[in-house]
């Protein structure tokens, strides 16, 4: 993966012909995603993925823009299945507004792997 960070800012429609598939599509939804590197190896790169917007499949359509597929992604990536069992993307850090009480809550869990 070139360079160390970037934002990707590509508008998604659903793929209607292809469901559950989603598209960069001109004329679809705004969508905007930031990326950093935290690691890198011989065959993998680790990305912290920063969305500022909220459509399907959206971290998994800019990371397959950029020319590298989220590993273990059945949909997008197939070939990286055999060697990954499941998709490589996971939720570190969480916050939303609490629905009853409006107050901010924040959640994490570890990587994982």
């Amino acid at each position: 993966m070139a360079g160390d960070q970037g934002r990707v800012d590509l508008p998604l429609a659903s793929d209607w012909a292809y469901r559950p598939r989603q598209k960069v599509d001109p004329g679809g939804k705004p969508a905007q995603t930031d990326w950093q590197v935290i690691d890198r190896s011989p065959v993998e790169t680790r990305v912290r993925l920063t969305p500022h917007t909220g459509r399907s499949h959206q971290l998994r359509m800019h990371m397959l823009s950029l020319g590298h597929p989220i590993l273990g992604d059945q949909i997008y990536a197939a070939e990286t299945t055999h060697t990954h069992a499941r998709l490589m993307l996971h939720a570190e850090t969480l916050s939303l507004h609490h629905p009853t009480t409006g107050e901010r809550v924040s959640f994490t869990a570890p990587v994982p792997f």
